[in-house]
């Protein structure tokens, strides 16, 4: 079969079995599965695959039919315009979390000069290794309670060549850090354990899922006392839990919506 006739079938196939965007997740397998880029897939339709290259293909198809992420997949995730390494042991890097690093790098950058940065819950230390790259002024203390995630945020931080303005600590939510901090960030395990959820989220680890508003309400309650004056909290958020949110000890507080117009991120300021 040509390479577009394999994306086809793919395509029809992973459409049947759940996945929301089916032709481009046949397509960044395949790329991955013959080791180039996406894009080069469409100047090569006509290739015709060998059943060497298919096989490896066929494994990652069918294992994306049963809910694994295509990150996990890959190895690989693009977040912020970064290309970040990402396994089964850390969340997959998402689009709205963008929101939360846009804003940060938009107030950083306002702010200027050399600030301190905390990322709470790092994972794979998609939003402190993202600030750290645009703001390059920034040093960011980093802290997760998953020496297996640390890791992976150690990795990403090495390979994006901010590893030297990057500390990791181990330790459960704010309890490694010693401020001030001019601002502190957090995309924490919001979710509900109750919530009905897709395979393919249910495929990352329940530790960087599950918490709900209390983990967030302990993060809040925390982090006045790690601000120095003017700084701010930037924390990601689930919609549904907008009115549960103990915001005290701040001066004001604000929310911003994400790609899909929901209330996503809490931004509080001393």
């Amino acid at each position: 079969m040509t390479l577009l006739e394999v994306l086809r079938r793919a395509t029809g196939y992973l459409e049947t079995h759940g996945s929301s965007s089916p032709r481009l997740d046949a397509e960044m397998l395949l790329a991955s599965a013959l080791g180039l880029r996406r894009l080069e897939l469409y100047l090569q339709f006509e290739r015709e695959l060998t059943d060497a290259e298919l096989a490896p293909y066929r494994d990652l198809t069918a294992r994306r039919g049963r809910g694994e992420p295509v990150a996990y997949l890959t190895g690989h995730r693009e977040f912020m315009a970064l290309d970040f390494l990402v396994t089964p042991e850390v969340l997959v890097p998402q689009p709205d979390t963008e929101v939360l690093v846009q804003r940060a790098v938009e107030w950083g950058r306002v702010r200027g000069g050399a600030l301190r940065f905390a990322d709470v819950g790092t994972g794979s230390g998609a939003i402190a290794v993202s600030v750290a790259h645009y703001l390059p002024e920034v040093t960011v203390d980093a802290t997760d309670i998953s020496p297996a995630a640390l890791g992976v945020a150690r990795s990403n931080a090495s390979r994006l060549g901010v590893a030297e303005r990057v500390t990791f600590m181990e330790g459960d939510l704010a309890a490694p850090l010693v401020g001030p901090y001019d601002a502190v960030l957090a995309n924490l395990p919001y979710l509900d354990p109750g919530a009905q959820l897709q395979s393919e989220v249910l495929a990352q680890p329940a530790i960087a899922l599950f918490g709900g508003v209390q983990l967030v309400n302990r993060l809040l309650a925390a982090t006045p006392g790690l601000l120095a004056p003017g700084g701010i909290a930037l924390l990601e958020i689930d919609p549904a839990i907008v009115d549960e949110l103990v915001v005290e000890g701040f001066a004001g507080w604000k929310l911003h919506r994400d790609l899909g117009g929901h209330q996503r991120v809490l931004e509080a300021w001393i």
